[in-house]
């Protein structure tokens, strides 16, 4: 509920901002807060799109979406991120155009929309720095990204009006791009990594694997999967090799065990010793196969 409130919050003071800029970037004739006030603006629409997305979210599994709808929020997440990237690489293109033309800029103006562009965007960075979900994160790190741009353009603005060298202006911006850049790329790694369902970072297979053996009454695991859904809840299946007449108990130690790793949901096919795992045929076959082709 929280995520949510706060991402609306955010939405709204960076819709009714960006057109407060524009009309700003007019009046005093810079390029450089006319080019801030589109960017906000796309900023604004991913804000929209995440807020509706995680929304969606919260909504309970069904017969569509077993799993629940956990991942809208991070293709939110993901639709702020690819935005992030887009904008940092059109704010480093304009830059470097800017410091083989330089523009004449209004310096008091541009100051005192600095001033204020921070502090809108400091109230909008402060209520969405709660809340964990990616979705949640890369929004925020859109308002920090903001602070930190108004933040040099009001550094520049005085630079600029004490030295009158125009190429302050661009230089800052493409440092700032870049920080942005790198940041976003980061997210979209972790986010790409939930996508393609890698194993969590924090998980080892082996260190699992050694960990449930531990249990005396189990020979071996086999046909091991563990992926995670937004980043936090954490899914498994896993054959488990027994001979064990008390089934129940086996599952509820493994189960405690894997919940050390943060894996709440699990599936477990409990396998007599001579029972001939087809999965297990399938992997020796290929691992066969494979060392044909060495």
């Amino acid at each position: 509920m929280k995520t949510e409130k706060n991402i609306l919050i955010a939405f709204l003071l960076n819709v009714s901002f960006s057109v407060l800029e524009l009309f700003g970037g007019f009046f005093t004739g810079s390029i450089a807060i006319i080019s801030d006030a589109i960017h906000d603006f796309g900023d604004a629409i991913s804000i929209g799109i995440s807020y509706f997305l995680e929304k969606k979210s919260k909504k309970n599994p069904d017969d569509l979406y077993t799993y629940g709808y956990t991942r809208y929020s991070i293709l939110g997440a993901l639709i702020t991120t690819l935005i992030l990237i887009g904008g940092s690489l059109f704010v480093m293109v304009g830059a470097i155009k800017r410091i083989i033309n330089p523009v004449e800029i209004h310096y008091n103006s541009m100051i005192l929309f600095a001033i204020f562009g921070t502090i809108i965007n400091l109230l909008a960075a402060y209520v969405t720095k709660e809340g964990d979900s990616l979705n949640q994160k890369s929004v925020n790190l859109h308002m920090l990204e903001d602070v930190l741009g108004w933040i040099i353009v009001l550094i520049g603005g005085i630079l600029m009006k004490f030295t009158n060298i125009k190429i302050i202006d661009s230089v800052m911006s493409i440092g700032v791009a870049l920080f942005i850049f790198t940041h976003a790329f980061k997210n979209f790694k972790d986010i790409l990594d939930l996508f393609l369902e890698r194993i969590p970072k924090e998980i080892k297979i082996e260190e699992l694997t050694k960990h449930i053996v531990e249990i005396a009454e189990i020979e071996s695991l086999h046909h091991i999967h563990i992926w995670s859904l937004d980043g936090k809840n954490h899914f498994g299946t896993l054959h488990v090799v027994t001979n064990t007449k008390n089934q129940e108990k086996i599952k509820k130690e493994i189960r405690k065990k894997l919940e050390e790793f943060r894996i709440h949901h699990v599936t477990i096919e409990l396998e007599k010793t001579e029972e001939n795992c087809k999965e297990i045929e399938c992997s020796l076959k290929q691992n066969i196969e494979m060392g044909h082709h060495h």
